[in-house]
């Protein structure tokens, strides 16, 4: 099989926004990273893992070309210091273990420092993808039919029939191919709707060849390694510890906070003025899209800021039909955009793949994820996960609002 993963760009860009943060803040952290596939039925072959080995090997032979670093340098908040570093950097295939010791036929783990883990997780799932599509189907087929859904989602678009006001592509860590995901992009760059605007996409490599934003802040890991990764830190206090560590990097730029890592009602306790102030607007990922929406206008209105000024990105398992239900329901009461992934890079006849890698502890510490709704964690631990929601639950119990 032809190299998948072609450039050290190819990764999504909340990965370079959280890898500088890292890089001058928790250079030393060390993490554990655990892949997931949660389709039932689906089976891994032996030949698919040593293809999977093999594209892995490819992308750790990579390294960043000088026109890829002075473009990561060109972003207003990439500083020289970060390019640097990456100047200098390589991903070490010593860092993973790829087995076949799992119900679905593949397990891969990585460990390392938090600096070189973190920036597999994209291209090893945009691996794995690629591969399992590629060997378990037909995929002339496939990228036929994913053709096809993509002239009939441009079509509508074009018609009005979707109204998604400004929305990225988020699609790289599932997406059916690089192929696909490329055509997507160009796709929707070079077309116009009258009630949609296409405004960039999480991969960085194609957002430099396609001349449009690369788009994306921070992912939950941020949350839980700077929360949980020090054990003098209180758990339910997660969201305080990211949020100050993103201002002390970023000030008043890069600014879109997640807010389900730990429920977003415990992260409301931390996303008080100062913070509402800063960030830009914030991220949603799970439970009720319009629950939650309402639920952060309120914050702001209580807070006596203006809704209308702040972004509420929506990126949870969003189709247009969704996302148009969600604009509509919002206008005029609050910047609205959407981060949309699977739909658009990997919509053909065969379901898509359901897989993750989630950070499973940090410092040799367990970490967990408490969203909005259950199932999207991926926790070793069952002593610890009953501990944080232990802590979370103290918290929102008997800590009283304080506006700060």
């Amino acid at each position: 099989m032809e190299r998948i993963i072609n450039s050290l760009l190819e990764a999504d860009a909340y990965k370079f926004s959280m890898g500088q943060a890292i890089y001058h803040q928790f250079s030393d952290y060390k993490t554990t990273w655990s892949f997931k596939c949660r389709n039932t039925d689906v089976h891994f072959t032996e030949e698919m893992v040593e293809e999977i080995k093999n594209q892995i090997q490819l992308y750790c032979d990579l390294r960043f070309t000088e026109d890829e670093l002075e473009y990561l340098h060109s972003i207003r908040w990439i500083k020289g210091s970060y390019v640097d570093f990456l100047r200098l950097w390589k991903p070490r295939y010593a860092d993973f273990e790829i087995t076949t010791d799992a119900e679905c036929g593949l397990s891969i783990e990585t460990r390392g420092t938090w600096l070189n883990t973190s920036m597999y997780e994209i291209p090893t799932l945009a691996i794995v993808n690629e591969v399992y599509f590629r060997m378990a189907h037909d995929y002339d087929k496939l990228i036929e039919s994913f053709k096809e859904r993509l002239d009939d989602k441009i079509a509508k678009l074009k018609e009005g029939v979707f109204e998604l006001g400004a929305f990225s592509e988020f699609g790289m860590r599932r997406r059916l191919s690089g192929e696909a995901q490329e055509l997507a992009v160009k796709t929707l760059k070079e077309s116009t709707f009258p009630s949609s605007t296409f405004v960039g996409t999480s991969n960085v490599y194609l957002a430099k060849k396609y001349g449009i934003t690369p788009v994306g802040t921070m992912a939950h890991e941020w949350i839980m390694c700077v929360g949980q990764g020090n054990h003098k830190h209180n758990p339910a206090f997660s969201n305080w510890y990211a949020l100050d560590a993103w201002v002390k990097e970023y000030g008043v730029l890069n600014g879109t906070a997640l807010t389900d890592a730990i429920t977003t009602k415990c992260f409301l306790k931390d996303f008080q003025l100062t913070y509402a102030t800063l960030f830009s607007g914030c991220r949603h990922d799970s439970g009720d899209p319009i629950e939650w929406g309402e639920m952060m206008i309120d914050h702001y209105k209580g807070l006596g800021i203006d809704p209308c000024t702040k972004t509420l990105l929506f990126s949870d398992s969003l189709n247009f039909e969704k996302a148009t239900k969600i604009c509509r329901h919002f206008k005029g009461r609050a910047k609205v955009a959407f981060g949309i992934g699977t739909y658009i890079a990997n919509d053909t006849c065969v379901d898509p793949l359901n897989i993750v890698m989630k950070t499973t502890a940090c410092n040799g510490m367990d970490v967990a994820k408490i969203s909005d709704v259950e199932g999207k964690g991926m926790c070793k631990s069952p002593e610890y996960e009953h501990y944080l929601k232990r802590c979370i639950e103290w918290r929102m119990n008997h800590e009283n609002g304080i506006i700060r």
